[in-house]
């Protein structure tokens, strides 16, 4: 069967499928990673190193507030992607800008250089990169006409 141009323009390569499902697990073990931190009891936090304690006690709310939107938006965002939805632009732009308020507001407010030096900035460097990748991703969906 012949394709119109305008069907032509919007198809998706199969890599776009692949990209939504993994941006969505990927934002889905965040979403749980969230649940985990914040459903901690006072066992479970007398478990953690004393730096990783001193951390976690000297987070405030609003750097888990961040660390709620990063999580929430990125969930959203992914599933925007499969549902081919303009509005995963936005949502994974509020998940960058949650994300890198939650690194930086962690990094200034609590002892975590002093609990993890500069190597504790590797994960959250890695999440900052990937959270950038799927704005611009989504982006180039967008700007190809594959999201309505």
């Amino acid at each position: 069967r012949m394709q119109t141009q305008t069907q032509a323009a919007v198809a998706r390569p199969r890599a776009y499928w692949w990209i939504a499902v993994l941006a969505l697990v990927w934002n889905l073990i965040g979403l749980a990673m969230f649940f985990s931190q914040m459903l901690m009891d006072g066992a479970q936090v007398m478990q953690l190193s004393e730096a990783q304690r001193a951390v976690y006690l000297a987070t405030p709310g609003w750097v888990n507030l961040a660390f709620a939107f990063a999580v929430i938006a990125g969930v959203l965002g992914a599933l925007c992607l499969l549902l081919r939805r303009r509005l995963a632009v936005p949502m994974f732009a509020i998940s960058l800008l949650a994300l890198l308020v939650q690194v930086v507001g962690g990094y200034l407010v609590t002892p975590a250089w002093a609990a993890y030096g500069a190597a504790g900035l590797a994960l959250p460097g890695l999440l900052l990169v990937v959270a950038l990748l799927l704005w611009r991703y989504a982006r180039g969906c967008r700007a190809g006409g594959w999201l309505r």
